[in-house]
C-alpha cells in the first residue's frame, strides 16, 4: 500500500513535458475561421463607392435637365417676346424722330423774330403817300421796299421822314439801325419814287442785309 502511494506521488511531482509532434499544417489552405471575412469589407467598400458615384452622377444629371428645361422656357418666353419688343423699338424710334421734328421747330421758332407785331405796326405807322410793296424778314434783320409818291425831292423828304418816324418807334427797339439800302429811283410814269430801307436786329450775325 505504501509503495503505490509512494509511486503515485511521484509520479504527480515530477515535471509535466509537454508532448512533442511535427506541425505539419498548411495555413493557407486552411480555412477562414473568421467572423467577418476580409471580402466582406472589400465588397462593402466597393459598393458604397458604386452607389455613391451613381447617386452623384445621377444627380448631376438630374439637375442639369434642370436647367436646360428652365433654358427652353426661357428661350420660349424671349422668342415670344421678340415681337413684341422690336415693334416697342421701332415705335421708340418713330417717336425719337418725331421729338427731333418737334425739337427743331420749337427752336426755329424761338430763334426769329415773330413777325406779325412787326408788321402790324408798320401797317400802324406808314404814311398816306407811303406805299410797302414787300417785306423780306432775314437772318440780319427786316429789308423794306417801298413806293413813295411825289414829286423826286418831295419824295425823297417822305422817305427820309418815315425813316426816322421808325427809327424813333419804341415799338422797333428789336432794330438797332434804319439805313437805306440803295439809291432811290422815280418812275416818271408812276410819278412814284421807289426806296428800299433795311432794319438791322440787335446783335445780329454778320451777313448779308
Amino acid at each position: 500500500m505504501l509503495r503505490l502511494l509512494k509511486k503515485k506521488s511521484e509520479a504527480s511531482s515530477a515535471p509535466l513535458v509537454p508532448a512533442w509532434h511535427p506541425n505539419f499544417r498548411n495555413v493557407e489552405r486552411l480555412p477562414d475561421i473568421k467572423v467577418v471575412r476580409t471580402a466582406f469589407f472589400v465588397n462593402f467598400a466597393a459598393i458604397t463607392l458604386v452607389v455613391f458615384a451613381a447617386g452623384y452622377f445621377g444627380f448631376d444629371e438630374w439637375r442639369t435637365r434642370g436647367l436646360r428645361a428652365q433654358l427652353a422656357q426661357v428661350q420660349l418666353q424671349i422668342d415670344r417676346d421678340k415681337r413684341v419688343s422690336d415693334q416697342a423699338v421701332a415705335l421708340f424710334k418713330k417717336f425719337q424722330a418725331e421729338e427731333a421734328k418737334i425739337v427743331e421747330a420749337d427752336t426755329f421758332v424761338q430763334s426769329k423774330t415773330i413777325v406779325s407785331p412787326i408788321v402790324m405796326r408798320l401797317g400802324e405807322t406808314l404814311p398816306e403817300n407811303i406805299a410797302i410793296d414787300s417785306l423780306e424778314f432775314r437772318d440780319a434783320g427786316l429789308a423794306m421796299r417801298l413806293s413813295i409818291r411825289g414829286a423826286p425831292d418831295v419824295a425823297s423828304g417822305r422817305a427820309t421822314q418815315y425813316l426816322d418816324k421808325l427809327r424813333a418807334d419804341k415799338q422797333l427797339a428789336i432794330f438797332d439801325t434804319f439805313d437805306f439800302t440803295a439809291t432811290p429811283t422815280f418812275n416818271p410814269g408812276t410819278g412814284r419814287m421807289t426806296v428800299e430801307f433795311f432794319l438791322r436786329l440787335k446783335n445780329a450775325p454778320g451777313g448779308r442785309k
